[in-house]
């Protein structure tokens, strides 16, 4: 499990191509094809990813939504993301629309997956949000501006640059299932560095790595 946990970590955690990751467990001594680390990926991913969300504090009552357009095989699909006022990551969707219906989906969505309703839901000047804010939550305070909605669109770089490594993602299927786990994996080990001294960080990253070999089955749960 500890070859398994290492490359899905590195895969999901650094813009690697599996061909990059392959030569990386080679240069270790560890003879492993790219396509057996792609069915690892496949495989444990989203389950590592949703160990380390059961892990996590219940989210803020604060939360920030965002779409950005992505290529997928060459056609333009929206991705559409949540965070709460910490920047952790509630919930992701591709689609391919940003219309009311497109919105309204992800809202209840959002809202089954957390199992908790927001105090303040923050977006921009899409009126889709509006709309299916006052069909699905009325009850809650909805901001709308393109100056309060940083956090969300902030935590759309790290999915940015994949892309970019990955040269686009060819099924929405495939994104989905990629960004689902690379959005529970790759922020457990992005801690707010400018908010740690150095000592504080390696301490914070220490305990983060101790998580991740307890949810990978490498150490036991009193470690």
């Amino acid at each position: 499990m500890e070859i398994i946990s290492h490359c899905v970590w590195l895969y999901f955690r650094f813009p690697l191509s599996l061909r990059e990751v392959e030569e990386l467990m080679l240069e270790r001594g560890v003879i492993v094809s790219y396509e057996s680390i792609r069915r690892w990926c496949l495989k444990f991913g989203q389950a590592y990813a949703n160990a380390l969300r059961r892990r996590r504090p219940r989210p803020g009552d604060k939360w920030h939504l965002d779409e950005v357009f992505i290529k997928i095989n060459g056609e333009q699909k929206y991705l559409w993301r949540a965070v709460d006022q910490d920047g952790n990551v509630l919930d992701i969707l591709v689609q391919n629309r940003r219309d009311k219906a497109a919105a309204r989906r992800f809202f209840r969505r959002l809202l089954m997956e957390t199992g908790s309703v927001p105090r303040v839901v923050v977006t921009d000047k899409l009126r889709s949000y509006g709309a299916a804010h006052r069909e699905v939550m009325p009850c809650v305070e909805h901001r709308q501006s393109k100056y309060l909605n940083n956090r969300a669109e902030n935590s759309h770089q790290p999915t940015r640059q994949r892309e970019r490594a990955m040269k686009g993602f060819r099924s929405v299927g495939g994104a989905q299932r990629f960004l689902a786990a690379f959005s529970g994996i790759s922020p457990h080990f992005r801690p707010r560095r400018h908010r740690f001294t150095a000592h504080d960080y390696r301490t914070e990253m220490h305990h983060r790595f101790t998580t991740w070999r307890i949810v990978t089955g490498c150490a036991p749960e009193d470690a």
